[in-house]
């Protein structure tokens, strides 16, 4: 469990917007990094949702027409990997594709993070113009 989650947790909010809520508003430097490129309908048209809640989960990026969720994972996800897979699996079992990026590359290459959503988007019949 990421130490936002608990830490909106421990301020006793358990609904799934609050939590969203309070992961918008102490956002990582890599989510505000790759939300500066994605809000607005910035690529290929397609609106983005930030810490958009999905059942248990909360994503930190999602597409909803096109079903699509973004995750940005830091050094604590490589200790996680049974809870990530798990997750992954109850979002494909929802109808939606995951794609997963780390901080580094987040901060460090952005402009082929996005270069990579494009391709997942036209693969998912996005027809939107940069």
């Amino acid at each position: 469990m990421d130490q936002a989650w608990q830490r909106a947790n421990d301020k006793g909010d358990q609904r799934p917007t609050a939590r969203a809520r309070h992961l918008r508003n102490n956002a990582t430097e890599p989510e505000r990094h790759l939300w500066q490129a994605l809000r607005s309908r910035q690529v290929l048209g397609v609106r983005f949702n930030r810490q958009f809640p999905i059942g248990p989960y909360i994503c930190d990026f999602v597409s909803r027409e096109y079903r699509l969720v973004i995750e940005i994972d830091g050094a604590t996800h490589a200790a996680a990997q049974a809870y990530d897979a798990r997750r992954t699996a109850f979002l494909e079992s929802q109808g939606f594709s995951v794609v997963r990026f780390w901080n580094g590359d987040v901060m460090n290459n952005r402009d082929g993070i996005i270069l990579e959503l494009i391709r997942v988007l036209k693969e998912l019949g996005v027809k939107g113009e940069l």
